[in-house]
């Protein structure tokens, strides 16, 4: 039976790029995890008959310069299919786009579009990452569904590795407003202390579970508060994944 990837794989990846950056274009892998990219979305489950996406969420990589969410390589063209119900984000006109990297490589930039707009680039100047990468991205006035291609540029090869997030922006509703009364109330109002503010129970952790900052699981008997938000996947289990949770 097939299954997803496992950490210990990636942990031997990220160990080997990490000591020899620039050997090849492959020892770099990663995919934005918030909001859901799509082959996010595919591992989690949250799309379905994606194809080996699903194992591989961190392989979109092809050659630099391309606009099609797999790159324009050959694989994962299920990716580029816009007849998908591909979930769309509802967010606002500033978006945080997060990465998590499975394997780190020297970087030089990181690109965001909407079309051929540009929205942001940010230069690396050759540094290597950490195992997560975030980026505010304004929308420049975009508006509704719209889908993001991002484009993080590895410093030293020729290749690059996509992702494309789906986005409403501007989606969700705006409570009502409930009216002042026309008679002023003739007692007042009691006033109740806000609670105390905890961070919010997420239950046992589980794989295809969306997180946030602050989210609290339980795994193995031991709590773990969220660091990074992220769609966990299988093998990214708390206590190997020490960049996305940390122990209570």
């Amino acid at each position: 039976m097939r299954r997803r990837f496992t950490l210990p794989a990636l942990t031997v990846a990220a160990t080997a790029a990490a000591l020899t950056v620039g050997v090849s274009p492959a020892s770099a892998h990663g995919y934005i995890s918030s909001p859901p990219s799509r082959q996010a979305n595919c591992a989690s489950g949250a799309v379905a008959n994606c194809g080996d996406i699903v194992y591989e969420p961190q392989s979109v990589e092809a050659a630099k310069g391309s606009k099609q969410c797999n790159g324009g390589g050959s694989r994962f063209a299920v990716l580029n299919d816009n007849s998908r119900n591909w979930p769309a984000a509802s967010v606002g006109q500033n978006v945080t786009f997060n990465w998590v990297l499975t394997a780190r490589h020297s970087t030089s930039t990181w690109e965001y579009f909407i079309g051929n707009t540009q929205l942001a680039s940010f230069n690396d100047g050759g540094a290597q990452p950490g195992a997560t990468k975030s980026h505010a991205v304004n929308m420049r006035g975009f508006s509704g569904r719209q889908t993001v291609l991002a484009r993080w540029n590895v410093a030293d090869t020729a290749m690059a590795f996509y992702a494309c997030v789906d986005l409403n922006i501007g989606g969700g509703t705006t409570p009502p407003t409930t009216p002042p009364p026309t008679t002023p109330p003739t007692t007042p109002p009691t006033t109740t202390p806000p609670p105390t503010t905890q961070p919010p129970a997420g239950g046992t952790w589980r794989a295809g579970a969306a997180y946030q900052p602050g989210n609290v699981v339980t795994y193995n008997g031991r709590s773990y508060t969220c660091r990074q938000a992220h769609t966990a996947l299988a093998g990214w289990e708390p206590p190997n994944v020490p960049a996305l949770w940390a122990a209570s």
